[in-house]
């Protein structure tokens, strides 16, 4: 996927928006995928993991990959 504001980055935000972690496993990001997957999963047992679901929408759309 290309730098900020790609087709690629909009996808791997929408499919955070779902699912915290998604969109980086779309772009290839494993370890930073399970980071913020099992953060929110942990922290949405005291609401507050919209945190770490808000982070995982702007990571992802921001995501500038290797030039």
């Amino acid at each position: 996927m290309s730098g900020r504001g790609s087709t690629g980055n909009v996808i791997a935000a929408l499919a955070s928006l779902f699912i915290p972690g998604l969109g980086q496993l779309l772009q290839g990001r494993l370890l930073m995928a399970l980071i913020q997957f099992s953060l929110a999963a942990i922290l949405w047992v005291v609401l507050l993991g919209w945190i770490i679901h808000l982070w995982s929408i702007l990571d992802a759309a921001k995501f500038r990959g290797r030039d």
